[in-house]
């Protein structure tokens, strides 16, 4: 049957809802029909893939139509096209079969396809005898989309994809196409509106800003070298493991000059022998996937499978990975499932309908950073985020995802006065949409893939974050292996940025930490958020001139080094930063020159070494019984004294003294006579302290030891037997 003109018209302008229906091998009873849109061809013969000649078409329409019957069945075909002393061959896309099949319709209607990263975006496949690129995306409320890119160019009438009505997805196998193509969508609005071209939300590249497109790339491959450390990993409890932190932002570790970015292949040359010899266990990147707005951290992104281009090719940023592993360094990502900005090339009114977000801005807008929050009742947009956890847990073999922004996502009211916000259904201001999807999140990775962690931002008392979420286990429980103590951070940093003098009045924001220090799997951040926005360095919120600044913060790593929970640091207060924190530049470095920056960096440095080797410093962080207070209540001398403790591991006694004074004759309680061994001293000369000291050692009799506490110095005593 001849379509009508107007279909033709639809087709040829590429708004036609159904161009596989016209275009393409159809079979009928007079044999085999093909039609195809060739533009700039004035002849055309239709071959198979495998070299027959299968019959010549006729151009029908002066704008590049061509029809003719062909020999044999339905099949895929290419075109010999000729134009004056030109040929060419096209491969025509129309003649090919759907790539998704009914398995995967039926997974991805019902929220459970936990291969999302396999299915939709673009892959490299062979298809039907042929090589190509078969591009999906689901933009369910769409008329039509096409794929646009460098390939056709950037023409939407070229390639309108096959809609997949049941589950609006739209697919297309695009032959003779491969790696480093840059594309995006031409979306048409159900209300007939052309959208700004949109990136594939499960694009693996991206360019590289300002330029928006994806890139077509092959899936990660390579030679692993990484099985010892994912196994170790996967055969241990991480509670009680040690794990210290190094938090980075890529871009601005080190640069090599004001307006470049190191690749991570540079990258892993500099920073994973520095964290190794630092004895850090952990590297936490700042985002790494594909965002438009450096300020933004990468926190504001737009493209959660890709790899920022900034960095070079995504090969590279898991070529990092591996070299981490191989050198036992385990490394962590930021994720963003809580909300996406604004720029029109990524998922704001993805079909011309609120279809990641919600259309209320009450639910939908988040006022703190102008972005839009996802919709978390809709089980397409779970599926999305929880598919991205399992990719980078399996594409590029990540450790874990430190998840940011959790206590926005819990509370409807979060940032929001009255009458900014909907209430849920019970009348209550819990998100449980939110809930529900942090709890398959973390059930899905948990489940899949051993040894690897999810820590939760999260600033409230949500009970039980770091709790199971079995299917029996309270409605609030979420799941994560651990939680930020944000509590612990902001108490001892007030505390620190006190006049020692005021300290014996404000001793509970040291002890109070201790009532709630094993309610939570805890990690203790000292992270980027503290020294940035005019919050200055770590170093300048100590209290004091510049050598007691010097030495309360060795004092007070110290402290932490030694108080239940992991650790985690940001970079450049290592060394002691004096500077604020600054994406656009590149950390103070030369500050290493300075004796007293570079005692802090030895500090850190032995401060890990310690808490990696000694197992009563970390296997019991997550459990009371792994810590006894020695001295809880001198708040006159502003002395704190603990134990730290594990089976079978020697007891380790923890002493802060946070006065200038020297305390020469001190009355230290201990659980065992005998002699115990001062390892780490924060004023030694070695990291630019006084040097007052015990010898090495302390002899305990009747229960105690009289010890000399240096002045605004953490001491860490081992017993010896």
């Amino acid at each position: 049957m001849k379509p009508p003109a107007s279909a033709i018209d639809a087709l040829l302008d590429g708004t036609h809802a159904d161009p596989f229906s016209l275009l393409g091998i159809h079979e009928g009873p007079e044999g085999a029909f093909a039609r195809a849109v060739l533009p700039g061809a004035e002849e055309a013969v239709a071959w198979s893939l495998s070299g027959k000649r299968l019959g010549k078409l006729t151009r029908v329409d002066g704008r590049g139509l061509f029809e003719g019957k062909v020999k044999g069945p339905r099949q895929p075909v290419r075109y010999a096209c000729t134009a004056g002393t030109h040929e060419w061959l096209v491969t025509d896309p129309y003649s090919f079969g759907p790539v998704l099949g009914p398995l995967d319709d039926f997974l991805i209607a019902e929220g459970t396809h936990h291969r999302l990263f396999d299915k939709l975006g673009a892959h490299l496949i062979d298809h039907e005898g042929a090589s190509g690129v078969h591009f999906a995306v689901w933009a369910p409320n769409a008329q039509v989309v096409s794929v646009v890119g460098d390939f056709n160019d950037w023409d939407q009438r070229r390639h309108p994809m096959r809609r997949r009505a049941d589950i609006g997805v739209w697919e297309i196998f695009i032959p003779d196409i491969g790696e480093h193509r840059a594309y995006k969508y031409h979306v048409i609005g159900a209300d007939g509106t052309v959208l700004p071209l949109k990136a594939d939300p499960f694009a693996q590249a991206a360019e590289f800003r300002p330029s928006t497109a994806s890139i077509t790339a092959h899936p990660v491959k390579m030679d692993w070298g990484d099985a010892d450390h994912r196994a170790h990993w996967a055969s241990v409890d991480a509670r009680r493991q040690p794990m210290s932190i190094y938090e980075v932002h890529p871009g601005s570790w080190q640069k090599p000059h004001d307006e470049g970015f190191y690749t991570w292949d540079e990258l892993a040359d500099r920073l994973i022998p520095y964290v190794a010899e630092m004895g850090f266990t952990h590297i936490e990147f700042l985002p790494v996937s594909e965002h438009p707005y450096d300020p933004s951290w990468g926190y504001q992104t737009t493209g959660l499978y890709a790899p920022s281009a900034r960095f070079g090719p995504p090969e590279g940023f898991a070529r990092f990975v591996d070299g981490a592993h191989r050198a036992g360094v385990s490394v962590l990502i930021d994720w963003v499932p809580a909300h996406f900005p604004t720029d029109e090339h990524g998922l704001v009114r993805f079909d011309g309908t609120a279809l990641y977000e919600h259309e209320d801005p009450r639910l939908g807008f988040h006022p703190d950073w102008n972005t839009l929050i996802y919709n978390f009742g809709r089980r397409e947009v779970v599926s999305f985020l929880v598919n991205n956890a399992l990719f980078w847990a399996e594409r590029y073999h990540v450790d874990g995802l430190r998840v940011d922004a959790v206590a926005s996502m819990l509370y409807r009211d979060y940032s929001r006065k009255a009458g900014e916000w909907i209430p849920n259904a019970e009348g209550g201001r819990e998100n449980w949409e939110a809930v529900e999807f942090l709890k398959a999140m973390n059930r899905a990775v948990y489940a899949s893939h051993a040894g690897f962690l999810t820590i939760a931002e999260e600033s409230t008392s949500w009970p039980g974050v770091s709790k199971p979420a079995f299917d029996e286990a309270p409605r609030e429980h979420l799941g994560f292996g651990f939680k930020w103590n944000m509590g612990f951070m902001h108490d001892t940093l007030q505390y620190m940025s006190r006049d020692p003098i005021h300290r014996q009045y404000h001793h509970n924001e040291i002890t109070f930490g201790l009532t709630y220090a094993f309610s939570e799997n805890f990690v203790l951040p000292l992270s980027h958020d503290e020294v940035v926005h005019g919050k200055g360095s770590l170093l300048n919120k100590m209290s004091g001139d510049d050598w007691q600044k010097f030495a309360n913060l060795r004092a007070y790593y110290g402290l932490m080094w030694g108080y239940p929970g992991k650790k985690l640091l940001f970079m450049g207060q290592e060394f002691a930063q004096r500077r604020e924190w600054s994406e656009a530049r590149s950390l103070d470095w030369d500050l290493l020159n300075a004796p007293a920056h570079e005692g802090v960096r030895r500090w850190v440095r032995d401060l890990n070494r310690v808490y990696t080797t000694r197992p009563a410093l970390h296997a019991c962080d997550c459990e009371p019984d792994g810590f006894e207070w020695l001295v809880v209540d001198d708040a006159q001398a502003s002395v704190f004294a603990w134990l730290r403790k594990a089976p079978d591991a020697r007891p380790i006694a923890v002493i802060c003294n946070m006065t200038p004074q020297v305390h020469d004759h001190y009355r230290l309680p201990l659980p065992h006579d005998g002699e115990w061994r001062e390892v780490l001293n924060s004023d030694a000369q070695d990291y630019g302290g006084s040097g007052i000291g015990n010898l090495g050692q302390v002899t305990a009799e009747g229960g105690a030891a009289f010890v000399v506490l240096p002045p605004l110095a953490t001491l860490i005593l081992e017993f010896q037997g």
